[in-house]
């Protein structure tokens, strides 16, 4: 097999995809790509413009000025996480934030938004030696990935972590809206007609409902070096 392997790791959201990713990536030497990140950053851009308000988004307006926006990763130099700016500015927390957290699928639903954040993604992982993670990564931005992995946990207790995260950034925000935050972009990501969340054909399944982070990446990384 080749040595710039194209790695896409799709799944519902708070399965640990982007935690799992960047390990991953680091262990290959790999350069690690947060697509939904993309997403957020739009979905920030767009209420930074007023072109969300009362949860009612002016698809026109944010789809005349896709152009306008430009997303970027770099590495923080002292912690060695990734951070995503959004023309020039740091919002990594600023994207992971309820408020965004509430949008995000709607935004991502916007067929233009999806073909703007598509064609950067397959342009940053265009060579290889990436391992990138969102919805549709398998299925739609590289359908010929060397290894697809799909991952799942019970909604139950992908809230139980979301909601965990938030108290460590001390944000009191209720178990019962974080669960239904995750239904509802479970049922959005699922059921929309432009690029749906689905397991590819050809992914490989990790249900990591009873794994910690360590057990998941082990895992994955059994299921990468099998395939090398």
């Amino acid at each position: 097999m080749k040595e710039n392997l194209i790695i896409a790791i799709d799944g519902y959201s708070s399965t640990g995809k982007s935690s799992m990713s960047k390990i991953i990536a680091k262990n290959l030497g790999y350069t690690h790509i947060d697509s939904g990140a993309m997403y957020r950053a739009v979905t920030l851009y767009a209420f930074q413009h007023q072109y969300i308000v009362d949860n009612k988004i002016d698809e026109q307006a944010l789809i005349t000025n896709l152009s306008d926006i430009k997303i970027e990763f770099k590495q923080d130099l002292t912690t060695q996480k990734n951070l995503t700016f959004l023309n020039g500015e740091n919002v990594e927390a600023d994207i992971r934030t309820m408020k965004v957290s509430k949008m995000v699928s709607p935004i991502s639903e916007i067929p233009a938004v999806r073909d703007y954040c598509v064609a950067l993604q397959q342009q940053m992982g265009e060579k290889g030696g990436i391992v990138m993670d969102g919805r549709d990564i398998g299925t739609t931005v590289f359908p010929h990935a060397d290894i697809k992995i799909f991952v799942t946990a019970s909604p139950e207790v992908r809230a139980q972590r979301r909601f965990l995260e938030y108290q460590q950034q001390g944000k009191d925000i209720p178990l019962v809206e974080v669960l239904k935050n995750v239904n509802e972009r479970d049922y959005i990501d699922s059921h929309r007609t432009y690029s749906p969340l689905r397991k590819a054909d050809d992914a490989i399944e990790v249900d990591n409902s009873n794994m910690n982070l360590e057990e998941t990446v082990n895992k994955v990384m059994e299921i990468i070096n099998s395939k090398k």
